[in-house]
């Protein structure tokens, strides 16, 4: 049961409480149907800020978009965006795992980014567990350039296209640094689960990716400044076999790069002389 419902113009935090408060986990609420649309973590009025529709994300341009937009439908109906606090008084790094734990919880929300450490400690059966605990380790230092990037989710099978796809499109990348690196490699729950050459590297618009866009609502992302410059996803293929074991094997390996598994971005860079 909700202990705190509010909606969003029925209070704020004077800011001679914002210590006391500290960090808080909120949930943004559609009062039309009830579903929860939105989880976040702020200090100070962040919450009130988000639930009246004030852009925050711009590093984040379609989370925003697609929060603005059921925020702003909310509104168009009369009615006002009402949010839940479910626990204040954290440190950062506190706020940070109760964000991700409602994250997992609650399904259909705006959230595109995982939620915090959940590579290392998000929802798996327990033989998921078992086996990313019984891995061999991933190279570390690899023997090559690397990008990797974690997929939000596991294609029943683990069917190499369907895990290729998934990595290929789309991504906020530099594009210097991708086009520099010597294989792709598809990370899931903490696992490394593919390995894959990029041949080129284009801006993810429907015109180069016409088979990842149809069905979706995704037509390609500019960036926060208006430049020409979008999202990207990269054409290529599967690595060479003696590449897949060094870098996955039959099961995958388990990736020890704690800064990578804990940081919301979905993509990593290591190399032989550069290591998380």
């Amino acid at each position: 049961m909700d202990t705190y419902m509010a909606e969003a113009d029925s209070a704020e935090f004077p800011a001679h409480t914002w210590d006391k408060i500290g960090f808080y986990v909120y949930r943004l609420v559609d009062p039309r149907d009830g579903a929860t649309f939105y989880v976040g973590k702020g200090y100070g009025n962040r919450v009130f800020q988000h639930a009246r529709g004030v852009s925050l994300d711009d590093d984040n341009l379609s989370e925003a978009s697609q929060k603005l937009e059921r925020i702003h439908a909310i509104m168009t109906d009369g009615q006002k965006v009402r949010y839940v606090v479910h626990r204040h008084g954290l440190a950062e790094g506190e706020a940070f795992h109760v964000e991700a734990a409602l994250i997992d919880a609650y399904e259909g929300l705006t959230n595109l980014q995982l939620g915090h450490g959940t590579d290392e400690h998000g929802p798996m059966s327990v033989a998921e567990i078992v086996r990313l605990h019984g891995l061999p380790d991933f190279p570390n230092p690899p023997q090559h350039r690397l990008v990797l990037i974690k997929i939000p989710k596991l294609p029943r099978g683990n069917r190499y296209d369907d895990i290729f796809r998934l990595v290929r499109y789309c991504w906020r990348i530099s594009k210097a640094r991708a086009e520099a690196a010597d294989y792709v490699i598809a990370v899931h729950l903490g696992r490394t689960v593919g390995a894959f050459i990029a041949e080129q590297w284009l801006p993810a618009t429907a015109e180069n990716f016409k088979e990842d866009i149809e069905g979706t609502d995704n037509k390609g992302i500019p960036y926060a400044d208006g430049s020409e410059a979008y999202r990207l996803g990269f054409h290529g293929r599967r690595a060479p076999a003696e590449i897949w074991d060094l870098y996955v094997g039959a099961h995958g390996k388990r990736i020890g790069y704690e800064k990578f598994l804990k940081a919301q971005n979905a993509i990593g860079y290591v190399s032989p002389e550069i290591n998380w």
